[in-house]
C-alpha cells in the first residue's frame, strides 16, 4: 500500500485515487458540492484554498491545499521508493 502526503501530515492511499484535478472548473465544483451534500467529502485543507480535488474509487472526494502537480510528483516518488525497496 502506497501512501501519499497531501499536506499537513495527512496521508491517502495512492492505490485508491482515481484522479487529482484542479478545482477551478464548473463540473469539478459541482462534484465537490454534491460530495459535501452527501457527506463524502474529506477536507484536508486546514482552512486554506483548495488547490487539488482527488476522487477516490469509493466515491469520496478529498480536498487538498497542495497543487495537483505536487500530488502527482509525490505519487511518482512513492512508486520509485517502492521499486527501490524491491531492488534491495
Amino acid at each position: 500500500m502506497k501512501m501519499i502526503n497531501i499536506g499537513f501530515g495527512n496521508l491517502v492511499n495512492a492505490d485508491r485515487i482515481i484522479a487529482a484535478v484542479s478545482p477551478e472548473s464548473a463540473p469539478i465544483k459541482r462534484i465537490v458540492q454534491e460530495a459535501k451534500d452527501k457527506q463524502i467529502c474529506i477536507d484536508a485543507t486546514y482552512g486554506r484554498k483548495t488547490r487539488t480535488v482527488m476522487i477516490a474509487d469509493s466515491g469520496h472526494v478529498i480536498l487538498s491545499a497542495i497543487a495537483p502537480a505536487s500530488v502527482a510528483g509525490r505519487t511518482a516518488d512513492s512508486s520509485n521508493d517502492a521499486e527501490d525497496d524491491c531492488d534491495e
